[in-house]
């Protein structure tokens, strides 16, 4: 079963093509933060769904505070309290990753990852 998606396809384009300028420019961390908070919130959740989509499952839990959250990735179900896989990022350093402007090695010491299957370099970048 797919997931439901809560953003739809034009709002997370139009959201992800913001960020995308905004990240492509001489200060990034700046334009970024610059953004409607809407905006940046609809690129963030858009880009969950799209990795909820790409890598199915509920073993690991993706968290981008204070913008939203997924669960991904075959394996064990995770059903109460802290799940065993964890990875935790801001998000400008989550859609550097997931749109590809810079590598999860690059951005390693930025993010928060526990549990054997919270590596998702093999799924990065979505797009």
């Amino acid at each position: 079963m797919g997931i439901r998606r809560k953003v739809s396809e034009d709002a997370g384009a139009a959201a992800l093509a913001a960020i995308k300028q905004a990240l492509c420019s001489t200060d990034p961390a700046t334009d970024f933060a610059a953004l409607p908070r809407t905006v940046r919130a609809t690129g963030v959740r858009y880009l969950l769904e799209e990795l909820a989509t790409l890598a199915p499952g509920n073993s690991v839990e993706v968290r981008v505070p204070p913008f939203g959250v997924t669960q991904c990735v075959a394996g064990p179900r995770h059903t109460r309290g802290t799940p065993p896989n964890v990875v935790e990022a801001d998000a400008l350093t989550w859609c550097q990753i997931a749109l590809g402007f810079a590598t999860w090695g690059e951005k390693a010491a930025l993010i928060s990852a526990s549990g054997l299957r919270s590596d998702l370099n093999d799924y990065l970048p979505l797009f």
